[in-house]
């Protein structure tokens, strides 16, 4: 029997990375794109430029799998941007890959994107309605027909137009024969950062990409900024009005890589915030605190210090798992989880043990560790979850079930413990989240926490939010 693989976790769609002036443009992209693969499993793509004529390689599959030395020499150029996606909006498919890329009567043009826009549906109806033909159903296609149809003039000022008339998230790449274009919407869901390679000029979803190709970081693109990149150099454009800034917080609390700077604060700091905040808010005794792997590491390690608990590796990962594998026709128990996790025996028999996550969504993942956790011999397993208990979907960018899925929305912490079989269950709060971030807290975005969406929600807002309804 094949199983298919679907670990009980939200999943980021997409990361962005693009070069200019550069030699090996194509090949640098794909080391940019190998540093972004946790933000995106399902497809990756290249598009890259000569000034002249556009060359574009994109296929589903993982950067390794998809770029081989072959298809790198078919993207010549000195500039390039590249995407790897994991499917909200348009599905799994190999049409809905990025970067978009198309001939339009002011020259040609590649587009990757990275977020939600939550009008796309109804922006995408209209334009079909007046003639227009999509090739994909991705909500980014729709941003390269507002392109099109704005009026004539530099791109410095067809993006503008074009942009004012999405709501949502979007940090987005585009690349045309003359320049690269890094996008950022007013409310600054998704991260950007800018760096510097030599003479190239580099963009990125995250400060981990440019540490792999030794670029140095300049800054982060601004909330509703447009960064124009020409052979002169990058240029501000301050294109959009200054908004309440909206940082998705879960970004620190999963999707970013811990090694990157995130809105001026590196990830793994913020974990250990987030773990060392745990610990104060549900103290327990215990003999060892162990993470769930790799989601709970940074904040099993702040956990472990501010409670003085032992910290193990209680669960081995294998970091090796594909999407698929084959089970055995009498069956494994807990198989799924028992591929990609293996509790050591050593570590747990006999012992109190406080396992730290990054979350839980569903319910069905934790609940099977913990069984596994107890079948190793632990006399106590106490779950200790870094974020508070998620009970809405998200509409900017992350690929969410549909809100009676959440355990967290219809079930109370003593049923949500029930349920997965811990002795005890703690979430932290809220305003500890906030606070271990170490900056504003009125900066964040927290709906998938609290409900709480200030952007792009409402009565004109896309069929495709009725899925999220209660």
């Amino acid at each position: 029997m094949s199983v298919t693989w679907r670990d009980d976790k939200f999943h980021d769609e997409c990361g962005v990375f693009g070069i200019w002036n550069h030699p090996e443009a194509a090949n640098v992209t794909y080391l940019g794109l190998y540093a972004l693969q946790h933000r995106g499993q399902e497809s990756a793509g290249i598009a890259a430029t000569d000034g002249q004529q556009f060359h574009v390689e994109k296929a589903m599959g993982w950067v390794a799998d998809v770029f081989s030395p072959e298809r790198l020499r078919r993207l010549p150029g000195h500039r390039a941007i590249g995407h790897v996606r994991y499917s909200t909006a348009g599905g799994s498919k190999a049409r809905n890959a990025q970067p978009i890329t198309a001939n339009t009567a002011r020259g040609p043009i590649a587009i990757a994107h990275n977020g939600n826009l939550t009008n796309a549906e109804t922006l995408r109806t209209e334009m079909e309605r007046e003639g227009a033909i999509f090739q994909s159903h991705s909500d980014t296609e729709v941003i390269l027909h507002l392109l099109a149809r704005a009026p004539a003039g530099a791109l410095e000022q067809q993006l503008p137009h074009a942009l004012s008339q999405v709501t949502g998230a979007y940090s987005l790449m585009i690349l045309t024969p003359d320049a690269m274009y890094a996008v950022r919407d007013p409310s600054g869901f998704r991260p950007l950062s800018l760096g510097r390679l030599g003479d190239s000029w580099v963009v990125a979803s995250e400060t981990c990409a440019l540490d792999l190709i030794e670029a140095k970081f300049e800054r982060e693109v601004a909330p509703g900024e447009i960064v124009a990149i020409t052979d002169a150099g990058p240029q501000s454009i301050r294109a959009f009005p200054s908004t309440e800034r909206q940082h998705c917080v879960f970004e620190y609390v999963y999707f970013a890589r811990p090694d990157s700077v995130l809105w001026g604060r590196n990830v793994h700091t913020v974990r250990k915030a987030l773990g060392r905040e745990l610990a104060r808010e549900h103290p327990i005794e215990a003999d060892v605190a162990i993470p769930v792997p790799d989601s709970g590491t940074s904040a099993a390690l702040g956990y472990s210090e501010q409670s003085g608990t032992r910290y193990e590796m209680g669960l081995i990962r294998n970091h090796y798992v594909g999407r698929t594998f084959i089970e055995p026709k009498q069956g494994i128990r807990h198989f799924g989880v028992k591929v990609k996790l293996n509790p050591m025996r050593e570590m747990l028999e006999g012992r109190r043990v406080v396992v730290v996550d990054d979350s839980i969504v569903r319910g069905t993942t934790s609940r099977k560790i913990v069984r596994m956790i107890r079948s190793a011999g632990a006399r106590e397993v106490h779950m200790r979850i870094s974020s508070p208990p998620i009970q809405w979907p998200c509409f900017y960018g992350i690929d969410t079930p549909t809100r009676k899925e959440l355990i967290g929305a219809s079930h109370s912490v003593e049923e949500i413990r029930r349920y997965i079989g811990a002795d005890t269950l703690g979430y932290l709060s809220l305003e500890g989240m906030l606070k271990a971030t170490g900056s504003d807290p009125a900066q964040f975005c927290h709906a998938c926490f609290t409900g709480n969406y200030k952007v792009g929600i409402g009565p004109e807002a896309s069929p495709q939010l009725r899925l999220f309804e209660p």
